[in-house]
């Protein structure tokens, strides 16, 4: 009688998290929206924007209009279109917001990664 093959052993539980920031219980920055405000600085453009990340044009422009709102200061400034098309950059308060979500999914996924496994039976 042929040797059963070994039976595969289940993957082992990864502890993992997100990070959003929320004011009145409304998300108001996310791993999307940061994506996006790393884009605009990169691009100069909400289209361009959009198309690199694959975004609905209208998905990215209500990104920003709500992280506008939301925050005491706007994040982005935008310019309407043209001749060259419209513009848009960061304010130094938004680079300042993008840095520090930035720098807390760091710490959170070093965090992750340092925890160990809390999943270990120890058998």
């Amino acid at each position: 009688m042929p040797a059963r093959p070994p039976k595969p052993q289940p993957e082992r539980p990864q502890l993992r998290g997100k990070l959003w920031l929320e004011v009145g219980g409304r998300p108001v920055l996310t791993e999307a929206a940061a994506d996006l405000l790393d884009q605009i600085e990169a691009c100069g453009s909400v289209s361009a924007a959009a198309r690199n990340l694959r975004f609905a044009y209208r998905r990215a422009w209500l990104l920003i209009d709500a992280a506008n709102r939301a925050w005491p200061r706007p994040l982005v400034l935008k310019a309407t279109g043209g001749a060259g098309g419209g513009k848009a950059e960061l304010t130094e308060f938004g680079r300042h917001v993008l840095r520090t979500y930035r720098d807390l999914q760091l710490q959170l996924e070093l965090l992750l990664d340092t925890a160990g496994d809390p999943f270990a039976t120890g058998a």
